[in-house]
This record gives C-alpha cells, structure tokens and sequence, in this order.
C-alpha cells in the first residue's frame, strides 16, 4: 500500500476486509442500501431497475462476501 500524500509505504502479507474485497461498483451499491435504511424498493427506484433485478444484485454480492469469509476462514 502506498499513500501519495505522505509517501508512506506498507508492505506485507495482509487480509483485506471483505467488505473491501468487493469491486467499487458493488461497495457502492452496498453503501446505497444502506443509507436507503435497507429499503430495496428504494433501491430500485434510485437505480431505475426492477425489484426483482436489485434483489438479484443483492443475492449476488451477499454470495461473494460469503465466499470471501469462506476463504479467510480455510486460511
């Protein structure tokens, strides 16, 4: 990792969160839901998708996190 405001470097071996594991897109959509107070149906009208779309995003990031955790607790 590196910071270029101060220019400090870390380096090793590090797990990052799972939250932080996911794509920006994704962290983005979790941040949504839950400033939207985990409304899907607001969701939905934000984004101007279907219920049943949003839901499926959200069925899907739910099984990426739980594969991250899957994979940090096999470590």
């Amino acid at each position: 990792m590196h910071c270029n405001g101060c220019d400090t470097h870390i380096e090793g071996d590090y797990n990052l969160p799972v939250m932080m594991q996911l794509s920006a897109p994704d962290q983005q959509f979790v941040l949504d839901f839950v400033k939207s107070s985990g409304s899907l149906k607001e969701m939905a009208q934000k984004l101007g998708l279907s219920y049943p779309t949003v839901r499926n995003r959200l069925d899907d990031i739910i099984a990426q996190l739980n594969k991250f955790e899957s994979d940090e607790q096999d470590s």
